[in-house]
């Protein structure tokens, strides 16, 4: 056996080890870890930001792209996010142990079936250390022990969180091991890790399209994902145009670096006229790139000309789809063949246009009235969230306490057997 063979085999049953120990932990021993975590982030707050000033530097030397860089970035106001983000889990219910159903056969037998632990969550990442925090909590309240694997770009700041965690788990009484952070950016450990069958129980990869195709080639133990988000924002000929315009400048300005930006905007034909030009003004204003159908840059002509990729692309980036439609068909039409199930907007005052649009888009979540940013764990009440499936077995939108859960049932009796 290799070194990183042994590594591995080392991480994965300290893993077994703790998800045995977790699964059966008190609602209050987590919480508690939880919120001493929370605490010691805001604590070594300059310990972390200083981490993450080194794994910054290292990466715009090293040409990373600006949103990817943007995404990376930790500063004061995104460490106290982060700390209130743990707090936020500590108040949400526990739901192991949450009975989904209870009832009686004729024989006598009463049936429950309750939530239970997945057991040994595998969580790989890019750029973004607050997943590291986010992640290790979750995991943590739901009784799963977590394996974080984290970006090479963002290892330095990772270990710093990790390791924050890692004392406060052992002032709680609970093992470090819960929450484990792989120290090496070779990628031969992932191939490794995702070979785990019997070891690791669920796989959840979280970041660009191309890590997480690269995951799903060579995993052989399940896993929950989303390809990318490539999310539209539809003003239908009823839309205030006042709101319409509100909304979609959110969707793509307020951070147009995340999966649930609007990466797409269809106009319907009856308003664009008078629609485009004015937020096609302030979008270019904030330098946002603009790229157009032939109907889109008759009206404003100085979009740049979109072609066939662009209609299917998640930029990450101040860049903009744009097209002209006919109708609400021709909308969902266009979000059926080119949108990628994730986040997708009606603005409209045609409330059956609504319900419509909302049947017929088969997404994880859509929105009538406002805007895609909202497709979050956190703005869904859920607290921090472990990522966004656009799956539809198990898991689907934002993943939260519950979806890291699976159930079993338990059979109670009085001595019957089964003629």
């Amino acid at each position: 056996m290799s070194e990183m063979e042994k590594y591995v085999a080392g991480l994965l049953d300290r893993a077994r080890q703790a998800s045995r120990a977790l699964a059966i932990a008190p609602t209050a021993k987590k919480n508690g870890a939880l919120t001493k975590a929370a605490a010691r982030i805001e604590a070594q707050s300059a310990k972390l930001l200083a981490a993450n000033a080194e794994d910054v530097k290292a990466a715009q030397a090293a040409g990373i792209p600006a949103a990817m860089v943007e995404r990376l970035t930790l500063n004061a106001k995104r460490v106290k996010e982060m700390a209130d983000g743990l707090r936020q889990v500590v108040a949400l219910g526990d739901p192991v142990g949450e009975v989904l159903a209870d009832w009686t056969r004729p024989n006598g037998l009463r049936i429950e079936k309750i939530r239970v632990p997945i057991g040994v969550i595998l969580m790989i990442y890019e750029a973004r250390p607050n997943v590291t925090a986010d992640a290790a909590a979750l995991c943590l309240k739901s009784g799963n022990a977590a394996i974080l694997r984290g970006g090479k770009e963002s290892l330095r700041s990772n270990m710093a969180i990790q390791s924050v965690m890692a004392e406060a788990l052992a002032e709680a009484g609970l093992s470090s091991d819960c929450a484990q952070m792989v120290n090496t950016p070779d990628r031969a450990v992932m191939d490794l890790l995702l070979r785990a069958e019997g070891k690791i129980d669920l796989a959840i990869p979280r970041g660009g399209e191309g890590l997480i195709r690269a995951v799903m080639e060579k995993a052989r133990i399940p896993v929950i994902k989303h390809y990318k988000g490539v999310c539209h924002s539809y003003v239908d000929a009823s839309a205030d145009l006042d709101l319409a315009e509100k909304v979609c400048l959110n969707a793509k300005l307020q951070r147009p670096s995340v999966c649930n930006a609007m990466e797409t905007l269809l106009v319907n034909a009856k308003v664009a006229k008078e629609f485009l030009p004015r937020i096609a003004a302030k979008l270019k204003a904030a330098g946002c790139e603009l790229r157009g159908d032939e109907r889109s840059r008759r009206i404003v002509p100085a979009m740049n000309p979109a072609t066939e990729e662009d209609w299917s692309t998640e930029y990450n980036a101040l860049i903009l789809s744009i097209r002209v439609v006919d109708s609400l068909e021709e909308a969902i039409e266009h979000i059926a063949r080119y949108g990628s199930q994730h986040s997708d907007a009606i603005l409209t005052r045609d409330e059956s246009a609504g319900r419509e649009f909302a049947a017929r888009v088969d997404s994880a979540a859509v929105f009538i009235n406002t805007s895609t940013r909202f497709n979050d764990g956190a703005q869904f009440g859920f607290g921090a969230e472990i990522g966004i499936s656009t799956d539809k077995l198990h898991a689907r939108g934002p993943m939260a306490l519950p979806e890291l859960t699976t159930y079993k049932y338990i059979v109670h009796g009085n001595g019957q057997v089964r003629d």
